[in-house]
């Protein structure tokens, strides 16, 4: 199992969330390169002391946002795409959510500000 696919047990964000955005930085920072196979669900799940529905949801969603494609039994593999755009956009965000952590802000008030920003882009 990829060490960077971790759960925190004391989080309130669900299981399905926390394995998304493990996938999406890695893949946002390269530490998964595109056509990196992800583990199976059912493989992964047991793994993080899940349920398989929860890790197929958060594969669904990120197959949904094209960080990933999943090929039926070939398994899940991070996508190709604007790698350079994805990876530049990985680090903005990721250096904005630790200046809302570091502020304060609420997980809503922080989207609400990136909503209106992209609004006026």
């Amino acid at each position: 199992m990829p060490r960077w696919l971790r759960l925190d047990p004391t989080s309130a964000v669900p299981p399905f969330e926390q394995v998304r955005h493990a996938v999406m930085a890695a893949a946002n920072s390269g530490r998964a390169a595109v056509g990196t196979r992800l583990p199976p669900v059912r493989a992964l799940a047991t793994h993080l002391g899940v349920a398989a529905n929860t890790v197929a949801r958060a594969y669904r969603e990120l197959d949904q946002a094209g960080v990933v494609e999943t090929r039926g039994r070939a398994g899940t593999v991070i996508a190709a795409g604007s790698d350079d755009a994805r990876q530049k956009v990985g680090a903005a965000a990721e250096e904005f959510a630790g200046t809302v952590r570091s502020v304060g802000l609420s997980e809503a008030d922080a989207v609400a500000i990136i909503r209106a920003a992209l609004r006026r882009a």
